[in-house]
C-alpha cells in the first residue's frame, strides 16, 4: 500500500477538499523521509518547505531548492518536488517566515498543488516530546501526521528521545527503558503529540520503524489506544518503502428492521443460549472491537429495542422498513456521519473508516470472522471485504470501506450491499466455517442453527 493511500489524502479539486493538500509533519522517527516519500507518490507539482531547520544534507532530497525571505523570490512552481526554505546557516536550513508561508497556502489553493511541511525538529532520533516553543504547526493544515519511531522501544531514554525531560514528564514514567506504554501516552497526551494541532485538522499517528513482525504486533495493538484521540494510525517501515497497515474505527451496523413476515414472530427476538438474536449479535459486534455499533429497527421495534437495554448502542428507527433492506442500510450509513460528503478526506475530523454489516438473524457469527475483516481491510484499504466459505460462496458479515458509502444510500428496495460489488472491488476471505451461510427464515432453519433435532 502507498503511504498517500494509506492517509487517504483526497486530492480532487473539489473546493471542499482544498485542506486535505496542506499536511504537516511532526514527531520523531521518519518525518522527512516520510515527507519526501508522500511528495515523491503524489507526483505533479508537490511544494515542500518547513517551519523548523532541515539539515542541508537533505535538500538534495527534493528536484529544486528555492531560498526565499519573500513571495516574490519564489516564482512559478514548476513540475516536480519543490522545496522551499530560509538561508542555510551552519549546515541547516531556516525556516520559511510567515509572509511566505501563507504565500505558499494561498498557492497551494490556487493551482490545487500539495504543500508538505515538515513542523519538528529531533535530530535523528527515533522518539520525542515537544518543548514549550514547539511544534510550530501552521494553523491552516488540514491534517497532521504525527511521526513515532517504534526502533526506540527497549531502548534507554537517553539513546532514544530527543527531549527526554519532556517525554519523562508526558508520560509519567520512571523506566529505565522505553516502553510502548509510554510512547502512546506520549502520542495521546494535549502536552505531547497532539500539541498544537489544529482543532479541525485530521489527526494520523504514523507509528514508522516497524521493521519487524513483533514490532507490527506492538503497533497493531497500542493502535486500540491511539485511536480514541486519532482518526487513523498507520504502521510502515519507511526505510523499505512498505506501508503495513492502516487502522482506523470500524462501525458495526446490525441490520434488526425486519418484519420476519415468513417466520411468523420477530427472528430478533429468538433465543441464543438464553439471549435474543439481536442482542447476542450486538454484544459480539463489541467483542470484535467495532465502534460505533449501530442497531436499525423497524416492525417490532419496542420489543427489539427492550433487548437491548444495558448496551451502549446506538438505536436508528428505519420507518421506511416495509420498503426493503436497502432502506435499513441507508439508515445506518446515515448515522455515522453529520456530513454527506463520505469520500472525502482531508479537513475536518472524520468518523470510521468503514462499516461492517451484520443480520440479526445470524447470532453465530463469531468474533473471529469479524477481526478478520478488519485485518484484512487495514492492510489493503479495499473497498469491499467479504468472506468466502469453501472457496465458492460468498458469505455473511461483509465489511464496507467508507469509499462505498454514498453507493450504499444511493440503494433502494428489497436490495442488499451485493448490489453494488460490481462498483467496487471486492476482496476475498477465504473462510472454512459454513455456518456463515446459516440465517433463519422458518422454524426448521431455527432447529438447524441451534442444532435441535
Amino acid at each position: 500500500m502507498k503511504l498517500a493511500r494509506a492517509l487517504r489524502l483526497n486530492l480532487s479539486p473539489a473546493p471542499s477538499s482544498m485542506q486535505g493538500r496542506s499536511i504537516a509533519f511532526v514527531g520523531a522517527g521518519g518525518k522527512t523521509t516520510a515527507m519526501f516519500q508522500l511528495a515523491r507518490e503524489l507526483g505533479g507539482k508537490v511544494i515542500v518547505t518547513a517551519t523548523t531547520h532541515l539539515g542541508a544534507w537533505q535538500i538534495p532530497l527534493a528536484d529544486r531548492h528555492i531560498i526565499a525571505e519573500t513571495a516574490e523570490e519564489i516564482g512559478e512552481i514548476a513540475e516536480g518536488v519543490t522545496l522551499v526554505t530560509g538561508k542555510v546557516v551552519s549546515e541547516r536550513t531556516s525556516p520559511v517566515n510567515a509572509s511566505v508561508l501563507y504565500w505558499l497556502h494561498e498557492n497551494s489553493k490556487t493551482t490545487q498543488t500539495p504543500l508538505l511541511t515538515e513542523a519538528d525538529g529531533s535530530r535523528g532520533l527515533p522518539l520525542k516530546a515537544p518543548a514549550a516553543h514547539e511544534p510550530p504547526i501552521p494553523d491552516f493544515m488540514g491534517t497532521v501526521v504525527v511521526v513515532a519511531g517504534l526502533s526506540g522501544l527497549g531502548k534507554p531514554i537517553s539513546e532514544a528521545v530527543f527531549r527526554e525531560e519532556e517525554f519523562e514528564r508526558i508520560s509519567e514514567s520512571a523506566n529505565q527503558r522505553i516502553t510502548a506504554e509510554e510512547v502512546t501516552r506520549v502520542l495521546m497526551q494535549p502536552e505531547g503529540g497532539l500539541k498544537n494541532v489544529p482543532e479541525s485538522a485530521r489527526r494520523i499517528a504514523l507509528l514508522n520503524q516497524a521493521d519487524t513482525p513483533e514490532l507490527q504486533a506492538i503497533a497493531q495493538q497500542i493502535s486500540r489506544d491511539l485511536l480514541t484521540k486519532f482518526d487513523s494510525v498507520v504502521v510502515a517501515s519507511l526505510k523499505d518503502l512498505k506501508v503495513w497497515a492502516t487502522h482506523e474505527k470500524v462501525a458495526g451496523i446490525v441490520l434488526a428492521a425486519g418484519e420476519s413476515k415468513r417466520y411468523g414472530k420477530p427472528k430478533q427476538l429468538l433465543d441464543w443460549n438464553g439471549k435474543p438474536f439481536v442482542r447476542k449479535v450486538a454484544e459480539t459486534a463489541f467483542a470484535s472491537g467495532l465502534n460505533p455499533v449501530i442497531v436499525v429497527t423497524g416492525a417490532n421495534a419496542e420489543e427489539v429495542e427492550k433487548a437491548l437495554i444495558g448496551l451502549d448502542v446506538k438505536i436508528v428507527r428505519n420507518d421506511e422498513w416495509k420498503s426493503g433492506q436497502a432502506s435499513s442500510i441507508v439508515a445506518g450509513v446515515n448515522a455515522l456521519f453529520p456530513s454527506p460528503k463520505f469520500g472525502e478526506f482531508g479537513g475536518g475530523r472524520e468518523g470510521v473508516g468503514a462499516a461492517i454489516f451484520l443480520l440479526a438473524d445470524q447470532p453465530q457469527i463469531g468474533a473471529e470472522v469479524i477481526r478478520a475483516l478488519r485485518e484484512v481491510h487495514a492492510q489493503s484499504l479495499s473497498p469491499i471485504v467479504a468472506p468466502l466459505v469453501m472457496e465458492e460462496r460468498r458469505a455473511n458479515p461483509v465489511l464496507f470501506d467508507r469509499v462505498t458509502f454514498a453507493d450504499l444510500l444511493a440503494l433502494k428496495g428489497d436490495v442488499g450491499g451485493r448490489a453494488i460489488f460490481d462498483k467496487h472491488k471486492v476482496e476475498y476471505l477465504p473462510w472454512y466455517d459454513s455456518s456463515l451461510l446459516l440465517d433463519v427464515d422458518s422454524p426448521e432453519d431455527y432447529e438447524k442453527l441451534v442444532g435441535q433435532p
